[in-house]
């Protein structure tokens, strides 16, 4: 009888089927992961910057801190003064007028005149000064056509120039009169002006405002900053040129 030959892999370590399992190609390993360690200078940096950081913010604090112990301090103020008005005695046509921004006028002064427009004799009326002062706003043409009691001109007494700051109700009560001021000018910067308060006004706008945003219950009055205005006469102004709505900063010590 003929040897029955066995099925191939049948049994057969050396088959062809151990051999395909043999000749399957491996899983592919991944790599493994490694942490990126920073270098020592480089933590050392960092470390450092953080150190620097969190000492200037103290040093702000701590300056912020003692410098609000002895000032009130507001930059809502602006430099200020007496107004003169110069404006038309009557209506009609402006002529000769002689001022313009800048110029020094004296009370009583002569500045131009109006002539009255109409039929028969076109008499003339002079407009004058009503006091002494720089002319800050010069808003007439010759030539234009004016009602009477226009404003032809502002001027302002360079010796009543002053400091008008507003001051927070929060802190209002550390202010009095006679205090000393360092005032802080934008358009001087390196010439710092003295000065002393000399006027609290009485009175501010309304604690409340009469009329709550849209958004919340109306019957409820919503709370507003309110601003104190402080007059500040100034003492020495380090030569600086103070004109009229000049912004400034004021530093009020308690």
């Amino acid at each position: 009888m003929a040897a029955t030959n066995p099925a191939p892999g049948a049994g057969d370590e050396s088959g062809t089927g151990s051999v395909g399992a043999l000749n399957r190609p491996s899983a592919q390993l991944s790599p493994p992961i490694t942490k990126r360690r920073l270098k020592k200078s480089a933590k050392v940096g960092l470390i450092a910057i953080a150190v620097v950081s969190l000492l200037e913010i103290l040093a702000f604090s701590g300056t912020y801190f003692l410098y609000s112990r002895h000032y009130v301090t507001t930059d809502n103020a602006q430099v200020d003064g007496d107004q003169i008005h110069i404006v038309a005695p009557t209506a009609g046509t402006v002529t000769d007028w002689s001022i313009r921004e800048g110029s020094t006028v004296q009370k009583n002064q002569i500045v131009g005149r109006i002539q009255s427009v109409g039929s028969g004799a076109q008499s003339k009326r002079t407009v004058r000064s009503p006091g002494t002062g720089t002319i800050a706003i010069n808003s007439e043409i010759e030539g234009r056509y004016v009602s009477a009691g226009t404003t032809l001109a502002t001027a302002y007494d360079p010796t009543s120039i002053y400091i008008t700051a507003r001051v927070e109700e929060n802190d209002i009560s550390d202010v009095h009169p006679g205090q000393q001021v360092n005032i802080s000018v934008d358009a001087y910067p390196d010439a710092p002006v003295l000065g002393i308060v000399t006027q609290i006004q009485g009175a501010a706008a309304s604690e409340f405002t009469p009329w709550p945003s849209p958004d919340t219950d109306p019957t409820n009055p919503q709370k507003v900053d309110q601003y104190i205005p402080v007059r500040i006469s100034i003492i020495n102004s380090n030569e600086a040129w103070l004109v009229p709505g000049m912004s400034v900063a004021a530093h009020i010590r308690r």
